[in-house]
């Protein structure tokens, strides 16, 4: 069951989500907290960026490892909104985050659970204790409008398309 502190700080992760949603890109967003401050943030900026590695977790711990000055985040809890892919649950491991503390599940390409669990894997030196579902609906929510109007931002710029040919 999570606490008030940690929808307190899914809140904060959230905000991070809209920023993305603004740009158009998926979104996700992310904050890093040690003692009870905010000391990294982050948000999805692939498309905007054209870079693979701006994944909103990515981005908060460079911004909390900048905070710390040192790559390890030992002491440090992770809010992100969305369950994260390999890469960045993997960023977790190497910057040893202590907690992570997860909005909605990504049943196709989550790595805290779903697929795999990279967070708690025996064979790595380092696990992150895992929370899950802290305000699920409000973060699986933004992600499901998103993608509603892409596919209809998608469907419109089709149907535009295959006017264009015909008028050709």
């Amino acid at each position: 069951m999570a606490c008030s502190e940690d929808e307190k700080y899914m809140k904060k992760a959230l905000a991070e989500a809209r920023k993305a949603y603004k740009l158009g890109e998926v979104p996700i967003g992310c904050v890093i907290v040690y003692e009870g401050k905010i000391i990294g943030r982050g948000y999805n900026r692939r498309n905007t960026d054209k870079n693979t590695l701006c994944h909103a977790e990515i981005t908060a711990i460079r911004k909390a490892s900048r905070f710390m000055n040192d790559w390890r985040l030992e002491g440090c809890t992770m809010y992100v909104t969305l369950e994260p892919c390999q890469m960045c649950a993997g960023a977790c491991v190497q910057a040893r985050i202590d907690r992570v503390v997860i909005g909605c599940m990504s049943p196709k390409s989550g790595c805290a659970g779903s697929v795999i669990n990279l967070l708690r894997m025996d064979e790595f030196n380092h696990k992150a204790d895992i929370t899950t579902d802290v305000l699920k609906d409000e973060c699986s929510g933004i992600l499901t409008k998103f993608f509603e109007e892409l596919r209809i931002r998608n469907r419109i710029e089709k149907a535009g398309d295959e006017k264009e040919d015909q008028d050709e």
